[in-house]
């Protein structure tokens, strides 16, 4: 923990990687639809400013307010800035999109996996004050794997723009050629040399290709490897590089505290272990969505509010003064109080029962006063022809916020969801039986992070479950039924666990399509493969395959395949095989499960 007296700051503060030190914020992808008034810098070349956005038209050239050297030209400046934009050069390329980046394999592991990938693989039996050392050396084993690729280099915007929105650009992305030379200290490998590649490419199709050469120019080519991320369609050794840079990320980014190597620490591994811990429950939903909200801004409130210590202590160039020692020892305290809340968090029987996990959370509002039930009508605007098919003694309440309707509901109430957009955060905190109707395609679809539905009623009309490319879903002691397609469909690279669940005549779609009549009670697609874990359900009466695998025609297992028709003696045997070899590498873990009377057969890998 830095103390009242002035920090030292490292003068290559490139060699070390801890969050602080990095210096990046988290990136995330850009929307298409977004644009912010945007201002480049530059040295070399005019500074010129424009409408960045994802796949716009350039914009116009003029000298940013913020520059100007009286109130007189920053008047003018803004007077410029409000005229119409001005046609870009023609000669001037407009940047292709970047190509997508290797699909992070961290995030399809399993809580104990992660536990042994940290504790028993990278830090062993490592000390604190040795883990930089520790994760330097594995990085640096894996660069030498390949010493040139493609990557996109993201980097803050603030290196490219004197001012931008940050939400609308949350990083600027550029496509770059990474050289990894051998290094004789293994700390300094976190620089990397870089390179513009060929498309140019970036998120901000205007960004002007000079600006870069210069900006690369003024960093000598060097840029943290921790802001490069390789792009697929390379060789394997590139996926080895990616997860590592992934997994010294993650350590930094979440599992690494200032203060680990300043306190004494007799099994550094079983701390991480702790903080692998702590994050599953917050994946999982463990921990309720708005309290895990409250421990990331704990989390990043004090990474900022250390780096505005030290920055503020550097600045003091001669003895401080009693202003600047009273404004240096409140950073402190701030700190200190931030790093105390933290410590509680990590302390696991205050995580269930300390004052993060309010107890309201956890509390059913049950019946209300009166008996009645309410249907509770999401809509932008409402319409009689909306409620035709409702009872004339109907209790109706309409919202335009779906959290709002569910904020509302007590037992037995309904809430119908009508076409529109809607954010819903407060699914994650019902505690009340209530029914949830749709028009939308799918019944539950989950996009990202972990979601767990619990003792569900799920009668689906269109598509069941689908859970997306890098999502999570756990249910448990559940019903699902009457699905046009599978009821519970993964696509690749998601995760899945089901126990104790009721999955049962679906498939109702009337189709000729061959591959879609195979659909019944679970569908996999792999590459990536999903993982599944089936506990204890009970799948049966499915138009379908009770658990059908669909894997992509001469891209899966083709050398395995045919060595397995040269040993087969009929047919039978190879499915028997190539369905062990399939599950093998699927990572499905099947315990327990009856599976029965599904019109197709039991469990089957389909080819598309």
């Amino acid at each position: 923990m830095a103390s009242g007296s002035r920090a030292s700051v490292p003068t290559d503060s490139f060699l070390t990687i801890s969050p602080d030190k990095r210096g990046e914020k988290a990136a995330s992808a850009v929307p298409g639809d977004t644009a912010a008034a945007t201002t480049l810098k530059g040295t070399a070349i005019p500074v010129r400013s424009v409408v960045a956005s994802a796949r716009q038209v350039k914009g116009k050239a003029g000298l940013p307010a913020a520059q100007a050297e009286d109130p007189g030209e920053a008047a003018a400046a803004a007077e410029e800035e409000e005229e119409p934009l001005l046609p870009a050069p023609e000669d001037e390329v407009e940047a292709q999109p970047l190509p997508p980046v290797c699909v992070s394999r961290m995030r399809g592991m399993w809580r104990d996996e992660k536990v042994s990938l940290y504790c028993d693989e990278v830090l062993q039996d490592c000390k604190a004050e040795d883990a930089d050392e520790v994760m330097g050396k594995y990085l640096s084993e894996k660069l030498k794997l390949k010493d040139k690729w493609l990557g996109v280099w993201k980097t803050n915007p603030n290196v490219f723009f004197v001012k931008y929105e940050e939400a609308s650009i949350p990083f600027v992305g550029i496509l770059v050629e990474v050289t990894c030379e051998p290094y004789e200290d293994s700390s300094s490998c976190f620089k990397v040399t870089v390179s513009v590649a060929e498309p140019f490419s970036s998120n901000i199709a205007n960004i002007p290709r000079d600006l870069v050469d210069e900006i690369l120019e003024e960093l000598e080519h060097s840029v943290p490897l921790l802001e490069v991320y390789p792009v697929e369609g390379q060789d394997t050794d590139i996926h080895d590089i990616a997860l590592a840079l992934e997994v010294v990320r993650f350590f930094y980014d979440f599992l690494w505290r200032d203060w680990d190597d300043e306190e004494s620490c007799k099994d550094y591994t079983a701390l991480i272990e702790e903080r692998i811990n702590l994050w599953c429950d917050i994946q999982d939903g463990t921990i309720p969505g708005p309290i895990a909200q409250r421990f990331k801004k704990t989390l990043e409130k004090y990474k900022n509010k250390r780096v505005e210590l030290i920055e503020y202590q550097s600045n003091i160039k001669e003895d401080p003064s009693a202003a600047e020692a009273v404004e240096c020892w409140k950073k402190y305290y701030e700190t200190v109080m931030l790093c105390g809340l933290l410590k509680m968090w990590e302390d696991l029987r205050l995580r269930v029962h300390g004052p993060f996990f309010p107890r309201i959370l956890r509390r059913r509002k049950g019946k209300r006063e009166f008996g009645k039930t309410i249907t509770h009508i999401v809509a932008k605007v409402m319409t009689t022809e909306m409620i035709k098919d409702l009872s004339s003694d109907t209790l109706l309440q309409q919202h335009d916020d779906l959290d709002l309707a569910l904020d509302n509901c007590y037992s037995g109430d309904t809430v119908i969801i009508f076409p529109g957009e809607y954010q819903a955060a407060n699914l994650a905190l019902l505690t009340d039986d209530i029914i949830i109707k749709g028009t939308v395609d799918g019944i539950v679809v989950v996009e990202s992070g972990h979601m767990t539905l619990e003792n569900c009623m799920l009668k689906c009309e269109g598509t069941g479950v689908c859970v997306l490319t890098g999502a999570a879903l756990t249910i448990t002691d559940s019903e699902i039924t009457g699905a046009q397609g599978a009821g519970v469909e993964l696509y690749p690279g998601s995760i899945a666990i089901l126990e104790r669940n009721e999955i049962h005549h679906c498939n109702n779609l009337r189709t000729s399509d061959s591959s879609k009549s195979t659909l019944g009670g679970v569908n996999m697609k792999v590459l990536p493969a999903p993982k599944l874990k089936m506990t204890n359900n009970h799948i049966y009466s499915n138009k379908g395959y009770g658990v059908s695998i669909l894997q992509p025609t001469e891209q899966f297992f083709i050398v395995a395949e045919d060595a397995l028709n040269k040993r087969a003696a009929s047919g039978d045997k190879k499915d028997d095989k190539m369905l062990f070899k399939v599950m093998q590498n699927l990572n499905l873990e099947m315990n327990n499960n009856k599976i029965e009377a599904n019109v197709k057969g039991d469990i089957r890998i389909v080819t598309s």
